[in-house]
């Protein structure tokens, strides 16, 4: 992340940018399209169908992670853009769903 800000002369402001076919890196955040065409074009490259992939599923993945690692509910809905707990919550119960229930706690 350091090494793309310094590279890229980002002080502030969104992180990921487009980039121009010269390589000249713009002002503006990355729209939800560009996003989406990133992600199913990283999909594709590893061999993966790029159809069961979008930018989407980076959302529910920072949403997860960072519960995952204690954020509250309310720092992830800042970030992510959520307004209701019921919606954030959908997002995080898929990554705890093997690491906070009764089995695991029995080490099953």
């Amino acid at each position: 992340m350091r090494a793309w800000r310094a590279a890229a002369g980002i002080d502030d402001g969104p992180v990921f940018r487009p980039v121009d076919r010269h390589g000249r890196v713009g002002g503006a955040r990355l729209s939800g399209t560009a996003v989406a065409l990133i992600v199913k074009r990283a999909a594709a490259r590893v061999g993966l169908d790029p159809d069961q992939f979008a930018g989407h599923a980076l959302r529910a993945g920072l949403a997860t992670s960072a519960a995952a690692a204690g954020a509250s509910e309310r720092a992830i809905m800042a970030q992510t853009g959520h307004k209701s707990l019921p919606m954030v919550r959908s997002y995080i119960r898929e990554g705890s769903l093997f690491r906070d229930n009764a089995a695991a706690v029995l080490g099953l």
